[in-house]
């Protein structure tokens, strides 16, 4: 099952010990999930905040393109 992160701060320190970042943008929403080695961790943010989040993670970044 995957853990929801409600904290930017807490998701940034995961982020250190992720094997990979992956960004999946729904409109104004971007949804990050961080992959460990045990879980994946989510956040859903705006996405003017996202961009600023996704400069300060210290992993490998994934865009996950959503095809319809």
């Amino acid at each position: 099952m995957p853990a929801e992160a409600f904290s930017v701060e807490d998701f940034l320190a995961i982020s250190e010990r992720a094997r990979e970042c992956r960004v999946v943008r729904l409109g104004d929403v971007v949804k990050l999930k961080l992959r460990t080695k045990r879980r994946l961790y989510t956040i859903k943010l705006p996405a003017s905040e996202a961009s600023e989040v996704l400069s300060k993670i210290k992993c490998p970044l994934v865009e996950v393109k959503r095809g319809k």
